[in-house]
């Protein structure tokens, strides 16, 4: 079964939320809320470098694209979706590096 099949993509997305969640202090929440970010900021710019090298790849091959190359986008784009709930108090389970990555 791939990995990042569409069924699976809930659940990864919104990952696992504990039923009693520790609520932390606003102050630690900002600086977290500040480094993800940045992360996110990095993570754009990594996915512009994917997409055009994604693109150069299919050009080459015929419309063929690079299946590794597709499969990180994907991760990259769960983990900025757990960073944007997180960022926007959707949710209170921290993106990696804090929790597993998926």
């Amino acid at each position: 079964m791939p990995r990042n099949d569409d069924e699976n993509l809930e659940g990864r997305v919104n990952g696992e939320q504990p039923s009693t969640p520790d609520r932390e202090n606003l102050g630690m929440r900002l600086i977290h809320v500040l480094l993800i970010a940045f992360m996110l900021s990095i993570a754009q710019t990594v996915l512009t470098v994917l997409t055009v090298v994604q693109f150069v790849i299919m050009l080459v091959n015929n419309g063929d694209r690079n299946a590794r190359l597709a499969d990180f986008g994907t991760d990259l784009g769960i983990w900025m979706a757990k960073a944007a709930r997180y960022q926007s108090a959707a949710s209170d389970v921290k993106p990696w590096p804090w929790t597993d990555l998926d």
